[in-house]
């Protein structure tokens, strides 16, 4: 049954059984919402002292917040998102890691990170690794192939992905992002690339879906430690 508890803003409907449904809490795009929405979202979180997670939450809108907010949000500028609450204890299992072809990604993978983190999961960073220079890729093979899920975060012709896959045996999630400039601007050819990669099996998020990549890494985990769950959930459809 849906949680009942009625949210103070009227365009609000928080979907507080999402959990108990899949497995994924609600986490709340903040980028198109007003200030108000927000913060009527936060305070409802707060009142019923319930852990929360923004994505997308620009520097401007989390400083419009009211100051008792702002000190309970754990605020990162570089993936623009908001914790409400403690980090859960970080499990290392399934291995994952996050794969960036550069620096200018760093971004996508950060937005990664912190929702795995929000949800338990902890992450190796493999920052700088793109192809122009594919030695620093070839250094990390062995570490790489130990890990049942690797993220990998490209822009530009976003030629990592195939690469990494035809290297490890793990489940592979490509992130195409909008670093690049020329036909490269804003990702597109990233992401067509990666739906046309060669390498058999490769999973594509939409251009910096860094949430979405995670969301995909945690049902992958939520799967393997819990088939259990999946039977249970057909026998409930039939």
């Amino acid at each position: 049954m849906p949680d009942a508890r009625p949210d103070s803003h009227p365009d609000v409907t928080f979907d507080r059984g999402r959990q108990a449904r899949i497995g994924l809490e609600e986490a709340v795009l903040a980028e198109p919402k007003t200030p108000e929405q927000i913060a009527a979202i936060i305070g409802d979180a707060m009142r019923e002292e319930r852990r929360l997670l923004l994505t997308r939450l620009t520097l401007a809108q989390y400083e419009a917040l009211p100051p008792q907010q702002r000190s309970a949000l754990d605020y990162c500028a570089l993936s623009r998102s908001a914790i409400l609450g403690a980090l859960p204890p970080q499990k290392t299992t399934p291995r994952v890691a996050l794969v960036s072809a550069g620096t200018s990604d760093a971004a996508a993978a950060a937005e990664t990170r912190r929702v795995l983190a929000y949800s338990g999961l902890a992450a190796t960073q493999v920052p700088d690794v793109g192809v122009a220079g594919l030695w620093r890729l070839l250094d990390r093979e062995p570490l790489l192939r130990e890990m049942q899920v690797v993220i990998v975060f490209a822009g530009m012709d976003a030629a990592l992905p195939s690469v990494v896959a035809g290297l490890v045996p793990g489940l592979v999630i490509a992130v195409p992002t909008s670093v690049g400039y020329g036909v490269a601007t804003g990702g597109r050819v990233a992401l067509d690339a990666a739906l046309a990669s060669c390498a058999p099996g490769v999973l594509v998020t939409n251009i910096d879906n860094g949430y979405g990549a995670a969301c995909a890494a945690l049902r992958f985990a939520h799967a393997a430690a819990h088939p259990e769950d999946i039977h249970a959930k057909k026998k409930e459809s039939r």
